[in-house]
């Protein structure tokens, strides 16, 4: 009976890796996207396709894994200054498209006849947007790291945060839920605050440690095993405290972007987090109820209709209103238009209370599903309807692969070129990689073999031999993407010699606490020649020029030392301005003329009064 039982589990797990690798190329090929090949598996080997699987709640509930690793994975890049810095965004943009939204989604329910609490936790539910769809979808794009990648992100934040609130109103709006005392209402926010400082505390002073430790072990299978408890033990916390799991999944993520494991981290939790993220979806395909879609398919398709476009226009309008472009508005508007994952525990709850009743939930559940399918769909009209930038062709283009020269140049744009040719004209074996495909045909013409790469991707430069060089030159001209790089560089090969294009001396500094071994702002020589070049022409010595090059560069190394150890504002006494030096003046005029009391003060008044005379 153990062998039956055990083969029978055997065919479940082959069952959905297939369902997966078989649907996914298929739906990519087509150009509909991974999610929706998920989707499409799930529903064909649940409960209302082939009945491979019968309770697709219970592997929603251990894929729901996939999204708590992916926001960890989002939390490891995002610096807590950089958290900081979208706060405006989280608290203002968030908190604005939630409670708009809330408000329309709400009026669609009464519209419909629907009492007030069933409307409002109906499109409350609706207004959690599915982090999975969305994160998946800009990492697909390479948006996650661009500013309207980061607002997108800081909604979806405030959105988790915004579950609890939800929670505790319809603990309130339940029949008998306003027995609930304000004492039991301030205690469970007591728990929740406390979790998240908890959770901070140990990030900030127990984390590092461990894995300094675990690190110094030397044992990789131990290493694994820390970062997949820090992610679940984060999780776990925050749900048994009231909150959710992808929140504590996401600060434990915050919390260690600044240590130094946190590529190794990245690294070990990636491949756990794609196959779970891929279970998430395949689960929620099952757990589509057919029999309830066909029994109420037009309240279903109404209100799918329906709350889509009143979230979209709340969306949109919040984002105009917020100076967003016409174009970005409408991004935002489809991608975020579908409810998630966290409308399940909601209506959840609500049934639970009985606010709801198992048909109302099961519609609902229904409406939340499809509108996720159609996000997809909704995304190919709209490239469609607004077209981007055609794409170039990779057409005799070869991707970076096993390249082995002793200096990678990362970057082959004007400042690349030029750097490339001392190299090249000693006969040094020169690796060079760009992601832009035009410039690598276009330099084709000139000579170069340049291949395609992000030198932002570990994967990519490994496959480009950063590894095995002797230097890497960073050119790119964007300063974040040559501080990423400076940093992913230097914590996956320590002993490689790294140079870097700054673009200004903000970047400068950032690459050189990154570890950087040589940086040069991309004006600074050129501006210098450039000065010299005109004080020579307005007659003076070249020599004297030249001391006078190398005492600005003296003054700016002396400037720069001081803003590593301090703020950009430090070191201005290094700078020579143009305004006039003030002479100092007496407040009153002295009634008599000054008086010198020694014959060196004397000689002083003297050479003094003539040179004032001529």
């Amino acid at each position: 009976m153990a062998v039956e039982a055990s083969s029978s589990e055997l065919v479940n797990v082959v069952a959905l890796l297939g369902a997966g690798v078989v649907a996914v190329p298929i739906f990519k090929r087509a150009g509909l996207g991974s999610i929706l090949g998920y989707l499409a598996a799930g529903l064909v080997i649940g409960p209302f396709g082939l009945r491979i699987f019968s309770d697709p709640a219970a592997i929603l509930h251990v894929a729901e894994l996939g999204v708590v690793m992916f926001l960890f994975i989002i939390g490891l890049e995002m610096q807590p200054s950089r958290l900081w810095g979208l706060r405006r965004e989280i608290f203002g943009l968030g908190a604005l498209q939630v409670g708009l939204c809330a408000l329309l989604l709400t009026a669609c329910g009464l519209l419909g006849g629907f009492p007030v609490a069933q409307a409002f936790v109906a499109g409350a539910g609706f207004v959690l947007t599915s982090t999975a769809i969305v994160m998946q979808l800009l990492e697909e794009q390479g948006e996650i790291a661009t500013p309207k990648g980061q607002r997108m992100v800081s909604i979806l934040l405030l959105e988790d945060l915004a579950i609890v609130p939800l929670l505790a109103l319809v603990a309130f709006l339940a029949p008998g839920g306003a027995d609930t005392t304000l004492q039991q209402r301030f205690t469970e926010i007591g728990i929740g605050i406390a979790a998240i400082v908890g959770l901070v505390v140990a990030g900030r002073y127990l984390l590092n440690p461990l894995f300094r430790v675990l690190a110094d072990a030397r044992a990789r299978e131990v290493m694994t095993a820390a970062a997949l408890l820090v992610v679940l033990g984060s999780a776990l916390a925050m749900q048994m405290s009231g909150l959710s799991m992808a929140m504590g999944a996401f600060l434990a993520g915050v919390l260690l972007s600044e240590s130094t494991f946190r590529h190794q981290l990245e690294a070990d939790i990636e491949p756990f987090r794609g196959v779970l993220l891929g279970l998430f979806f395949l689960a929620v395909g099952m757990s589509l109820n057919l029999g309830v879609v066909a029994e109420n398919w037009q309240l279903v398709a109404i209100y799918v209709v329906a709350y889509m476009i009143a979230k979209a226009l709340g969306i949109y309008v919040v984002a105009r209103l917020l100076k967003a472009s016409h174009r970005e508005a409408i991004e935002r508007a489809v991608v975020m238009a579908q409810g998630g994952e966290f409308a399940f525990v909601l209506y959840s709850a609500a049934t639970q209370a009985g606010i709801i009743d198992g048909s109302a939930n099961a519609i609902l559940t229904a409406i939340i599903i499809i509108s996720m399918a159609l996000t997809p769909l909704a995304i190919i009209a709209l490239r469609y309807l607004y077209p981007q930038r055609d794409e170039p062709s990779l057409d005799g283009v070869d991707v970076a692969d096993g390249l082995s020269g002793s200096v990678l140049i990362i970057g082959f744009g004007r400042f690349g070129q030029i750097a490339s040719q001392p190299l090249i004209l000693r006969g040094v074996d020169v690796s060079i990689i760009d992601n832009d495909v035009e410039m690598i045909q276009a330099a084709a013409n000139f000579g170069f073999k340049v291949y395609y790469g992000d030198g932002t991707r570990l994967d990519i430069l490994h496959a480009a031999g950063a590894g095995r060089a002797r230097a890497v030159l960073i050119c790119v001209d964007k300063p974040e993407t040559a501080v990423r790089i400076a940093e992913l560089v230097k914590a996956e090969f320590p002993l490689v010699t790294v140079f870097a294009r700054a673009f200004d001396r903000g970047t400068s500094l950032q690459l050189v606490k990154a570890g950087v071994d040589y940086q040069l702002r991309e004006t600074f020589e050129s501006a210098l020649v450039f000065g010299g070049s005109t004080l020579e022409a307005l007659g003076e010595d070249p020599e004297e020029v030249a001391e006078v090059i190398e005492d600005v560069r003296r003054r700016d190394a002396a400037r720069f030392d001081l803003q590593l150890t301090g703020d950009i504002r430090d070191g201005r006494n290094f700078l020579k301005g143009n305004l006039a030096t003030p002479v100092p003046a007496p407040v009153t005029q002295p009634r008599r003329p000054a008086q010198a009391l020694s014959e060196e003060t004397a000689a002083v008044l003297k050479n003094a009064t003539s040179a004032t005379s001529s």
